[in-house]
Order: C-alpha cells, then structure tokens, then sequence
C-alpha cells in the first residue's frame, strides 16, 4: 500500500508541477499576438446604419484574441444602436472572427419629438433607423427609457407585428377610430380591429377577406369577431353592411 500511495503522491504533484507550469503559457497565449483578431466579418445587418456598426465591431474585435472574445464588450461597442437584439460570435482560429447579429426588425414608426422613430415589435424604439415605408401609429406613445410603456400604442405596434409582411406594407396609418384600433390601407379598405387581442386570428381574417372576389369594392372589413369578418360599402347604401365568410 505505502509504494502504491507514493506513486500516487508523485503524480498529484507532477500535475501540480505541470498545471503551475502551463496556466501562465495559457494567460500569455490568450493575449498573444500570436491569436489576435485580424479578420472580422460581420453579418446580419443592413440599413442606413450598418457601415457605422461592422466598423464599431471591427474596431472593438481588434482588441481581442480568438482566445478571448468578450461578447459584452462587443455589445458595448454598439450599444447606441438600439437596431443591435443581441450578438453571436464564432472564432476562427488563430486570426478570424465571424459576428453574426442579431437585429430587431422595425414594424412600424411612432411619433417620439419632432419627428417619426422606427419601433420594433417589442417596442424597443430604434433610433436612427429609416422609416421610409413603415406604417406609422397615429397615437400618442408612452415611453420608458428607450421603450415604449404599456399603452394603445405599443398594442398598435404589436397589432402590426402579427401582420402578413405582405398586408403589413400596405399599411399607411393605424389610429384609434369609433371602432377601434383602425388601420387605413393603400389602395384597400379600413380595417376595424377593434383591441389588439387576437391579432393573429383577425390578420389571418383580413387576408382571407381580401383575396376573395366577393370583398370587391369593399370600402372597410370589420375584424373585430375573426370568425365573422364583415365587409361594408359593397352597395352604393353605405350603411349596408354583411357578412363575407
């Protein structure tokens, strides 16, 4: 027994001895010119301000190695843009580094000062992003930090994220009317949703309306019961409405 626990009191301190040895050749190799990061791509984003955000990660990456990648620094980096969800990276030994971002797409814009911000479906508001083309949410916004608070407005915004891209594009405004949350179409009817509950179902209610012929020169769709669309203006008695599924 005592030659067998000798044996084994060596090796304990032989990898004692080797550990002492190589933690401080792997601390120096981390920060080694040797794994610095040289080559950067970065991916998944687009838009007015994605030049400034691969050269904000570009300039972050330099100071790391493959070895060490800090993903919270990288976010740092990028954090006055509110487009940047989240990041992911992947190194590639010894000098590549592929960043992959994740962004918020914007649904729509709300009115935030002078002018018109970009939103997310989260209500994250996106600063600086375009929103050329975006349905605009004709309601007063209330905002917490960089986020809209709870309210009608972020419901709208909610209401359009469940919203086929397709119908979405069309979209031009969406106001609180008599009927509720009401969306006013490009070359299309109004559209009465009533709340945002339900979103899906009334979209989905929408969309199947407004690919039947008998919707034709319809001047709204009622989507409030999703069960039991309604399409009205279809006589020239304007009042006269009826139901289409």
């Amino acid at each position: 027994m005592l030659p067998f626990a000798r044996r084994r009191t060596r090796v304990i301190l032989g990898i004692a001895v080797l550990l002492a040895v190589l933690a401080p050749l792997a601390l120096w190799l981390r920060s080694s010119s040797l794994v610095q990061v040289r080559d950067v791509s970065v991916t998944g984003i687009h838009g007015s301000q994605a030049a400034q955000i691969r050269h904000a990660l570009e300039t972050a990456a330099a100071d790391m190695s493959t070895l060490a990648v800090r993903e919270d620094a990288l976010l740092g980096a990028v954090s006055a843009y509110p487009i940047v969800e989240s990041l992911r990276t992947e190194s590639d030994f010894p000098h590549g580094l592929r960043i992959v971002v994740n962004a918020h797409e914007p649904v729509a814009a709300v009115t935030a000062g002078a002018g018109l911000t970009a939103v997310a479906s989260d209500g994250t508001l996106l600063r600086g992003s375009a929103t050329r083309g975006l349905p605009v949410v004709a309601i007063r916004p209330r905002r917490t930090g960089g986020r809209l608070a709870r309210g009608d407005a972020l419901g709208a915004v909610r209401l359009l994220a469940a919203a086929p891209r397709a119908l979405r594009a069309r979209v031009e405004r969406l106001y609180l009317g008599p009927r509720g949350l009401t969306t006013r179409m490009d070359d299309g009817p109004k559209l009465y949703f009533g709340g945002a509950a339900r979103s899906s179902a009334k979209w989905g209610a929408a969309a199947q309306v407004l690919a039947s012929s008998t919707s034709r020169g319809a001047t709204y769709l009622d989507l409030r019961v999703p069960e039991r669309p309604v399409a009205g203006g279809l006589t020239p008695r304007s009042t006269e409405t009826q139901p289409v599924l």
